[in-house]
């Protein structure tokens, strides 16, 4: 008796999505890439994925962090894993022919890398002002406040938490102008993230660049609240692009 296995993809189509990630957020950019692979046909419906040993090589990350990059992707219904001797993990046919309707319609008109650069532009600037302004008194006080009622957040509130803690920042930076822009364009990117699920293990990396980043901001370290806060806009625009594009 024969067994015929799953198409496996070439590793040279492959070459030009899967690359090294950086240190700062080694998970949402590995996410982001295999979801590339899969989204974008690379390895079709039914195909499978490189070795896990391969995969983690490629993209530069331990093999505990892609098996976790992994469980999203099966728990979103992208892939399953298969054992046994013609094991794997292969690739799933998307129940609604590749679509995602509700996502569709959700980023419809939304130009995604546009919003993502205004944010980053925005959030940067505003964590640079206020480190080099210097925050103190009852400043200092808003926004370790609001970094605070992240702490343990149900998932249900951190969104909205989250939210609350980058308004604060932006905010305090002293330009109502600002503000204001920051506030529409968050709009934006909460409807964006509200059309994919919410990772805890991303959550988790996020918190510690909450923290990191009010640190520096109240150090005075502008430099280091500007990295760190172009860093963190990185992590979340690897997964929107990882999910919507």
């Amino acid at each position: 008796m024969t067994h015929k296995t799953s198409p496996e993809v070439p590793g040279d189509r492959l070459t030009a999505v899967l690359r090294p990630v950086r240190a700062g957020n080694g998970f949402e950019e590995a996410l982001e890439q295999v979801l590339q692979v899969v989204r974008l046909g690379l390895v079709p419906a039914g195909g499978r994925l490189p070795a896990e040993r391969e995969l983690a090589e490629r993209l530069g990350i331990s093999r505990v962090t892609l098996r976790e990059v992994l469980k999203v992707l099966q728990d979103q219904g992208l892939i399953e894993a298969r054992r046994g001797r013609y094991g794997g993990t292969f690739v799933l046919p998307r129940a609604d022919g590749g679509g995602g309707d509700e996502l569709r319609r959700r980023v419809a008109g939304v130009d995604i890398e546009d919003v993502l650069r205004f944010r980053e532009v925005l959030e940067v600037g505003a964590a640079g002002l206020c480190a080099a302004d210097g925050l103190t008194g009852e400043r200092a006080e808003r926004l370790r406040d609001a970094l605070e009622l992240t702490y343990d957040a149900p998932l249900a509130d951190y969104r909205r938490l989250d939210t609350m803690l980058h308004l604060t920042l932006a905010e305090l930076c002293g330009s109502p102008s600002l503000t204001a822009q920051y506030a529409a364009v968050r709009a934006t990117v909460n409807d964006l993230l509200d059309c994919i699920p919410l990772l805890v293990r991303n959550l988790e990396h996020s918190q510690r660049q909450h923290i990191a980043l009010v640190e520096a901001v109240l150090e005075g370290d502008a430099d280091g609240a500007r990295e760190m806060m172009r860093e963190h806009c990185a992590g979340t625009a690897a997964l929107l692009r990882g999910f919507l594009t």
